[in-house]
């Protein structure tokens, strides 16, 4: 795909730029980690270039000086929040983070526990976690929080909490998700380490919005598209202008709590060493914008991405009207709307067509190509082997499963597993193509195109089964889908 970002270029640039706030502080660091560390696909939609893995990529590069500290709500451990995109609970979430850490050769200190106040599914997990042999901290409520300064910042505030002994000039504080305490973690550390004569400092690494963007540039805007569901909003950022002179971007929620913030840490340190929350931040991204038009377009195809999304979640929940509302908004800020890709018109012309359930693909060289419900293969399973043809220079005419490889898959799902639909699913399909490649060199080659498909964009005239999303998503490709089912009923499985 058409690149827009130079990811080494990035990976310099961001990690000299941590390694200087660094020794603005002394040689101690505390840097609040927001968003996904090592599988930011967001990031790599809207800035073709970033890999998912940049932001861990660029932490390997500073590793001997890094130290995790993973916090996480006790509420949501209670609660038994669940990661979304996951599926798993926020605690299970904590034990996979540091099981992908350590195999990447990283110092996982510990885990604090914050808004502790006793509650027994937090104690059954602290427990848990001492059995494991991780070191667990616990940080407690603070009456008057964020607004009562002089007692937030005393012995009965942040000098309640557990000091969470570190070792690393770079603390690298993340979490499960959003509400962990990652930014109290932070600067009730930074109290700590002040009491003890120790100095040390604190950072910001969020990667959007992209400060020195222009407030209404569309890789911004795509961060309003994401986070439309949180209300959160790009804005100028008021102290920076005031205090330099400068236009940046920031967002909302940072603006507003940055005067208590400030309080805080003048509080703490005598002196805020920050004027803006923009001057908190660390990130390096826009400097690394090779080809703004590519950029452009392809975070303009986010934001539509995420229309669909929420309009089909809609249709899947009945809920979520409201924020489908605002990304129309976001949409008609951005200048674009439902048609811009391509695939869609092509996807919903075949359906007209075949009078069957039909997707679409723009190829890397911007060929579309589409794929219909049959006999065998479902749309996403024939769009699959199309294009998968198209990229490898085979015949769209070729047949290139045998079908002695899919009948006894189709047998096994209607027979055996009871399945009222015989039609393979695109991870059957791409099973019965890996059978057919043992003899046929024809069907290896085809196999050997999933991955030129990275990156492209799918559309479905109906909402695709969860199989076939997941399949697509694994593949990199990126779906969207109309918001209506392929049958009238209640219940779609």
């Amino acid at each position: 795909m058409r690149q827009g970002f130079d990811n080494d270029k990035y990976i310099e640039l961001q990690a000299a730029n941590i390694r200087k706030r660094i020794a603005q502080f002394g040689g101690k660091l505390y840097l609040e980690f927001g968003g996904k560390l090592f599988d930011d696909y967001h990031a790599s939609r809207v800035l073709p270039g970033f890999e998912p893995d940049t932001k861990f990529r660029m932490l390997q590069s500073l590793s001997d000086d890094v130290e995790i500290v993973i916090a996480v709500n006790a509420n949501h451990i209670e609660k038994a929040k669940v990661r979304g995109d996951l599926g798993i609970t926020y605690d299970e979430d904590v034990l996979r983070l540091i099981d992908v850490f350590r195999d990447h050769g990283f110092l996982v200190g510990s885990v604090v526990l914050t808004q502790y106040a006793g509650q027994p599914a937090a104690d059954a997990y602290r427990h848990r976690l001492e059995q494991l042999g991780i070191t667990c901290y616990l940080h407690y409520p603070i009456a008057g929080y964020p607004h009562d300064i002089e007692h937030i910042v005393s012995d009965q505030g942040y000098g309640r909490n557990d000091y969470i002994v570190t070792s690393r000039p770079l603390v690298v504080v993340t979490a499960p998700g959003p509400g962990s305490g990652k930014l109290a973690t932070c600067l009730s550390q930074l109290y700590h380490e002040h009491q003890r004569g120790i100095s040390a400092g604190y950072a910001k690494y969020e990667t959007f919005p992209i400060w020195n963007l222009p407030l209404n540039h569309p890789v911004n805007i795509a961060y309003e598209a994401a986070t439309v569901d949180l209300d959160d909003a790009n804005i100028i950022d008021p102290f920076h202008l005031e205090a330099y002179g400068k236009t940046t971007v920031n967002y909302n929620r940072d603006v507003e709590a940055f005067p208590v913030l400030k309080a805080m840490m003048e509080r703490i340190l005598g002196e805020s060493p920050y004027q803006s929350p923009t001057d908190m931040g660390v990130n390096m991204a826009g400097c690394a914008i090779s080809d703004d038009e590519a950029c452009h377009e392809a975070a303009n195809m986010e934001i539509v991405r995420r229309y669909f999304t929420a309009v089909v979640n809609v249709k899947r929940t009945g809920t979520g009207e409201e924020q489908v509302e605002r990304l129309r908004s976001i949409m008609k800020k951005a200048g674009v709307d439902e048609n811009l890709s391509p695939a869609r018109r092509a996807a919903l012309t075949r359906e007209q067509e075949t009078g069957a359930p039909a997707g679409a693909m723009v190829l890397p060289d911007g060929r579309v190509v589409t794929g219909r419900t049959g006999d065998l293969l479902g749309a996403a399973s024939a769009l699959l082997m199309n294009a998968l043809k198209a990229v490898t220079g085979v015949d769209d005419a070729a047949r290139v499963i045998d079908e002695s490889a899919i009948e006894p898959i189709c047998r096994l799902k209607t027979e055996h597993l009871h399945s009222v639909n015989r039609r393979l699913h695109s991870d059957e399909t791409l099973i019965a193509l890996s059978l057919t490649s043992a003899d046929s060199p024809v069907a290896a080659r085809v196999i050997d195109g999933l991955e030129l498909l990275r990156g492209c964009d799918a559309f479905f005239s109906v909402i695709i089964s969860s199989t076939d999303e997941a399949l697509y998503r694994k593949l990199g490709i990126n779906v969207c889908c109309e918001p209506k089912y392929e049958r009238v009923s209640l219940y779609h499985k």
